[in-house]
């Protein structure tokens, strides 16, 4: 890992620390059971067309602040009028602002089908997301050792929690693809230095088979973009900062999802 990956996976264990001993997993386990039936999330990503998975993100490390104080409630909402697929709700604290608590407020404000973005290195995050309503997990190849993505992927199969797996290399690819997964993301911003290359998703898309379902995250900004992805075979885009930033958001979502026969 890269410094400032190391980083940013060190800050998720020392809060991960903390969210233990002031909430054992054997309550998360107790709560899980009054937890209510999830969401379609991978389905979302299939149908015709490149879905798009709206991001609620207050700030990144790259970006600085992008909406500080936005209302959860109202972001997810406009996204769900505009058109969206599916929702991701970053979760990390330290350097990208965002709970558990955004998680637990989408969930109750929509009725997509929510993905938790974080820095998922445990199992007890695995629970934490099922108990707070989402219904995806990120897997970050990068931030993990082999074994482990293995256990995690393995670990929210078994919670029925779809998973994407996301890689930035082709030895990242690799990996996802030994372990047979069924959501691809690939990540066009590289986290040793974060810059951003669209070209990243076109160059890994010959590597993976035909049956898996393939994420394109960072750096889309345009429909143009994105009907240029799905004629190269992406299933489904992940915004954020783009979204966040808009005046208007679910306007935002509707110029990005509308078909390209209605300009």
């Amino acid at each position: 890992m890269s410094l400032r990956l190391d980083e940013l996976v060190q800050a998720t264990r020392d809060s991960l620390e903390r969210r233990k001993l002031e909430r054992p997993i054997a309550q998360l386990e107790h709560e899980l059971a009054s937890r209510g039936e999830g969401r379609p999330f991978m389905e979302a990503l299939s149908h015709p067309g490149t879905s798009l998975i709206a991001e609620h993100k207050r700030r990144s490390p790259s970006a600085g602040v992008i909406r500080e104080g936005a209302s959860v409630t109202e972001i997810v909402q406009s996204y769900e009028r505009g058109g969206a697929a599916a929702i991701s709700v970053l979760t990390e604290e330290r350097h990208f602002g965002g709970s558990l608590d955004d998680l637990y407020e989408a969930r109750r404000a929509t009725e997509l089908p929510i993905l938790r973005k974080d820095f998922c290195v445990d199992l007890y995050q695995l629970y934490e997301a099922k108990v707070a309503g989402a219904d995806a997990a990120l897997l970050v190849v990068g931030s993990l050792r082999k074994p482990d993505l293995e256990r995690l992927h393995a670990e929210a199969q078994a919670l029925d929690l779809d998973a994407i797996v996301e890689v930035h290399d082709e030895e990242e690819l690799e990996s996802a693809l030994e372990l047979d997964v069924d959501v691809i993301g690939i990540n066009n911003r590289n986290l040793e230095d974060f810059t951003v290359d669209i070209q990243t998703t076109v160059d890994l898309l010959a590597a993976i088979p035909t049956g898996k379902i393939v994420v394109s995250e960072s750096g889309i900004h345009t429909r143009q973009e994105i009907e240029e992805l799905e004629r190269v075979g992406v299933d489904a885009v992940l915004i954020g900062q783009t979204l966040m930033r808009a005046p208007d958001p679910e306007a935002a979502v509707r110029e990005l999802t509308r078909p390209e026969e209605q300009d």
